[in-house]
């Protein structure tokens, strides 16, 4: 049944917004008590901190099991991260929408915890281009800290456009995506 919670509170946040959805509104939906909601969530913050937990954890983990790949290049690191981001839309685009949009409900002890797991995956890819740059795959007079946050900009705001059944496909974008950071969008001229 908390499943079942989770995922009905995710789908009316998206819909109708945390603070326009009430636990009768899930309770309805679901036909179930309150005292049921409550047996598993001692308020609806509790529960969007259990949907930002579950989020950023997943994503984090799968972040940590690309960057410890030492068969990797950075270089293919880059490209797993955004195409993992990119994914991500594909399979949990509503949880990422009501992660991305709800924050602000929650907390600041909990948006506290949650930033630090936000910036965890930030500073993985930070890494990953430093590592880059002293290998000699990348550039070495670029910005880590600037390049991450470009990444993380391109793809997290492809929630709000991005239909993983619309026109371009999740892969299509990857490789848009990739190919701007790795050649920009400028003619080269040899």
């Amino acid at each position: 049944m908390k499943k079942k919670i989770t995922e009905k509170s995710i789908e009316l946040f998206e819909k109708k917004g945390f603070t326009q959805t009430s636990i009768q509104d899930i309770v309805d939906e679901l036909e179930v008590t309150k005292g049921t909601f409550y047996y598993y969530f001692s308020s609806k913050e509790q529960l969007l901190m259990a949907i930002h937990l579950e989020y950023i954890d997943d994503l984090l983990e799968r972040q940590e099991k690309i960057m410890k790949d030492e068969r990797k290049s950075s270089v293919e690191k880059i490209r797993n991260v955004i195409a993992l981001l990119i994914n991500d839309i594909k399979d949990k685009g509503p949880s990422g929408r009501v992660f991305f949009r709800e924050i602000r409900h929650l907390s600041n002890h909990n948006i506290g915890i949650i930033k630090k797991k936000r910036n965890q995956i930030r500073l993985n890819i930070e890494k990953v281009i430093r590592t880059g740059m002293d290998n000699g795959e990348l550039r070495p007079n670029l910005k880590p800290d600037i390049i991450t946050f470009a990444i993380l900009s391109l793809t997290n705001y492809s929630y709000q456009w991005f239909k993983p059944n619309g026109e371009i496909h999740s892969d299509e974008l990857v490789q848009i995506y990739a190919d701007v950071i790795f050649n920009g969008i400028m003619e080269k001229n040899d």
